[in-house]
C-alpha cells in the first residue's frame, strides 16, 4: 500500500499543473497522500515483541498520524464549501481563501491529538505486559494501554473529526463546482468510519497477537479506502480519461451544474 500511494503522489506530482489536480488544492493533496503513506508505515511499530517504547509509540503514533490525515480531509472538505460561496460577488467567503485556513485547521485539530497523546504518556502511558493463560498454558505478551480514557479519548476524537469531515462533505456533494471532491470525500469518511466502528468490539474480544492483527487490519482498510475513494478516481482520468483533465471541461461541468 505504500508503493501504491508513493506511485499516486507521484502522478500528481508529474501532472501537478494539470486542471483536475490543481481544481481542488494540490497542497492538500500532497500532505493526504504523504500521511497516508506514514499511516501504512506505523503498522511496522506493531510488528515484533512488545516494549516499552514500541509500546508507547504503537498507539501515539498511529492517533497523530492518522488524525492528521483525517483533519486534512476536513480542510479539504471545508475549502470545497469556501469555494462555492467565494463565487458570489462580495462574499465574505472571499477572505478564508488561501493557505491559512487549511494550514489552521490541519493545525488545530493534530494539536488537540497531540495534546491528548501528551498527557497520555505523561501520566500512565503503555507499557508492556505478560498474561498468563493457564487454560491453553500459554503466557501472552502485549500491550497494556495504561489508562484505558486515554486510548478511548483518542479514538473518539479521531472518530469526531471523521464524523464531521463526512458531513461537510455530504452537505456540499451536489455543489455546482467541475471535479468537486466532496463526493469522493463522503464515500472514504463512509469507509472510515465504518471500519473503526467494527474495530472497537473486535479490539475488545481478542488478546496477543490478535488484538495487533485487527488493528493492524483497521489501519490498512481506513487507509486504503480514503486512497482508493479520493486519488484513485483521479488517477482514472489523469491516465486513462485524458480529455476531460482540461479547463474546458471543468467549465463544461460547471455550466451543466
Amino acid at each position: 500500500m505504500t508503493f501504491l500511494t508513493t506511485s499516486v503522489l507521484c502522478v500528481f506530482f508529474i501532472y501537478r499543473d494539470t486542471p483536475i489536480v490543481k481544481a481542488n488544492n494540490r497542497g492538500l493533496s500532497y500532505l493526504l497522500l504523504v500521511t497516508l503513506m506514514l499511516c501504512f508505515l506505523c503498522c511496522f511499530i506493531f510488528i515484533g515483541r512488545p516494549g516499552m517504547l514500541t509500546c508507547m509509540l504503537q498507539q501515539t503514533v498511529f492517533g497523530i498520524v492518522f488524525t492528521l490525515s483525517v483533519s486534512t480531509v476536513l480542510a479539504k472538505s471545508v475549502l470545497v464549501v469556501l469555494a462555492f460561496k467565494a463565487t458570489h460577488p462580495n462574499s465574505p467567503a472571499r477572505m478564508w481563501l488561501g493557505l491559512k485556513t487549511p494550514f489552521c485547521i490541519v493545525s488545530i485539530c493534530t494539536g488537540v491529538q497531540i495534546s491528548i497523546c501528551a498527557a497520555w504518556i505523561v501520566k500512565s502511558p503503555p507499557f508492556p505486559q505478560l498474561i498468563t493463560m493457564p487454560h491453553i498454558e500459554r503466557i501472552i505478551s502485549d500491550c497494556n494501554e495504561g489508562d484505558a480514557i486515554f486510548f478511548y479519548c483518542m479514538m473518539g476524537y479521531m472518530g469526531l473529526l471523521a464524523t464531521v469531515s463526512f458531513i461537510v462533505a455530504f452537505l456540499s456533494r451536489n455543489l455546482p463546482q467541475g471535479f468537486n471532491e466532496a463526493k469522493l470525500i463522503t464515500f472514504s469518511m463512509l469507509v472510515f468510519v465504518s471500519v473503526w466502528i467494527s474495530f472497537i468490539p473486535a479490539y475488545l474480544s481478542t488478546q496477543g497477537k490478535y488484538t495487533v492483527a485487527v488493528e493492524v487490519f483497521a489501519i490498512l482498510c481506513s487507509g486504503a479506502g480514503m486512497l482508493g475513494c479520493i486519488f484513485i478516481p483521479k488517477c482514472y482520468i489523469i491516465m486513462v480519461q485524458t480529455e476531460k483533465n482540461n479547463r474546458k471541461y471543468i467549465l463544461s461541468k460547471q455550466t451543466l451544474s
